[in-house]
């Protein structure tokens, strides 16, 4: 068991890979046998593979307030003329699939929560093809991002509630940038860094849900997570280094949510949610329940 990065960093050196070290602390956590672990992932992987199927594919929420971005930038990634990468935007792509699926009430996975499952989705699907992931190293990018994932979750928050959007896609971007540097084969080291990177990016980060929904601004910031994810990882690999240490980072990310004011976390009490427009589509919305 590991209870910060420079833990699971040590302790990976001590496994195979940091999927492995994950596999491990799951069995001894629950008591499952590796089989039950392995299945129980790979049944996670078939839904997110769904998701994105289903998003990209075309689907609206049940307020109307978002769907049928995904096909739009898909058709955009055919046409060929764009400025970034075919597969950062692919992941971009992805992520928002999953997010929009998730606002029509569709089945996602939590990655680590509902309002980011876009993001480990997104990228993983994204970069398969392209590094020739099997089936198995597709879930130990799983794994891998869930060990980042466990860390930030023990030692700061992956709630909106409780710290803002910064807990829950800058968790979800931080926990793929780390999986991301391993599925290339970086080192546990450097992953921690994409981890650390990432955070510091999107530390401060508030979480004001127009109408209070999982929708609006939270479908394109799973957008800017998986965006968020590929840079970071590509840095680390690099050999860039985040100069203050993965913990204290995490650290500092976790009194950022503690002194954000709670009009910036899950609210809908201050930023975009109180916006004229956000305003009038909260009461258009509420009239229609009615």
């Amino acid at each position: 068991m590991f209870f910060s990065i420079a833990e699971l960093v040590t302790q990976a050196n001590h496994y195979p890979n940091v999927a492995e070290l994950m596999i491990a602390t799951e069995m001894e956590m629950t008591g499952r046998s590796r089989q039950q672990i392995l299945s129980l992932m790979d049944k996670n992987l078939t839904v997110m593979e769904n998701s994105i199927a289903e998003g990209v594919a075309g689907v609206r929420s049940v307020t109307g307030l978002t769907g049928g971005d995904a096909p739009r930038l898909n058709a955009y990634i055919e046409g060929g003329e764009f400025y970034s990468g075919k597969t950062l935007l692919q992941a971009v792509r992805n992520a928002i699939a999953v997010n929009e699926v998730n606002a029509k009430m569709g089945l996602i996975c939590a990655t680590p929560t509902a309002g980011s499952a876009g993001v480990v989705a997104g990228v993983l699907v994204a970069v398969r093809e392209q590094l020739g992931l099997t089936r198995q190293q597709q879930l130990e990018f799983l794994f891998t991002a869930g060990a980042f994932g466990l860390v930030i979750a023990n030692n700061a928050s992956i709630s909106g509630a409780e710290g803002g959007c910064q807990a829950e896609v800058g968790s979800a971007a931080a926990m793929a940038a780390a999986a991301l540097v391993t599925a290339k084969n970086g080192t546990p080291h450097q992953a921690a860094h994409a981890c650390a990177i990432t955070i510091k990016n999107m530390m401060g980060l508030i979480c004001d849900p127009v109408a209070g929904l999982v929708e609006v601004p939270c479908v394109k910031r799973n957008a800017l997570g998986s965006s968020q994810a590929m840079v970071s990882a590509d840095m680390a690999l690099a050999g860039i280094e985040s100069v203050i240490p993965p913990d204290e980072v995490i650290a500092a990310m976790y009194q950022v949510g503690r002194q954000m004011p709670t009009i910036f976390k899950e609210t809908a009490e201050g930023g975009l949610a109180v916006t004229p427009t956000a305003q009038r589509l909260q009461k258009e919305i509420l009239e229609k329940q009615k």
